[in-house]
């Protein structure tokens, strides 16, 4: 009978050890399961970060490259509109250096120089 008792004690024990064996299995299968889905998500993360990044950079440099452009523009843009003001600058200081149209009428001088002016516009005077 003792060697049954020691025999059953024993069937128990194995039992209890692989149901124990079985439970620490499934535990440590299911933490690799959440640190693997966590590798994943992280990956995933790490992947639309650089995409992200990637993305920046490339408005980054069309940004630069706009500013280059509109720079050049702007350059070409303040020579023309220097020209354009020198130009009218000698206009106006021939205008102001002309004797007077009518000698002794300051009124009627700026009169005939506004009509000349507006000939020279294309423009006809009333």
């Amino acid at each position: 009978m003792n060697l049954l008792l020691i025999a059953v004690v024993v069937a128990v024990l194995a039992v209890v050890g692989n149901m124990g064996q079985a439970w620490l299995y499934l535990g440590l299968r299911d933490e690799l399961t959440s640190a693997k889905d966590a590798v994943k998500s992280i990956g995933q993360q790490r992947d639309t970060a650089l995409a992200d990044a990637m993305a920046c950079g490339n408005a980054v440099d069309e940004l630069h490259n706009l500013a280059e452009q509109r720079a050049k523009e702007a350059t070409t843009a303040r020579a023309t509109a220097a020209a354009q003001a020198h130009a009218a600058a000698q206009r106006a200081d021939a205008i102001l250096a002309a004797p007077a149209a009518v000698p002794g009428d300051d009124c009627q001088s700026a009169q005939v120089r506004v009509e000349r002016w507006l000939q020279t516009r294309g423009n006809h005077a009333p």
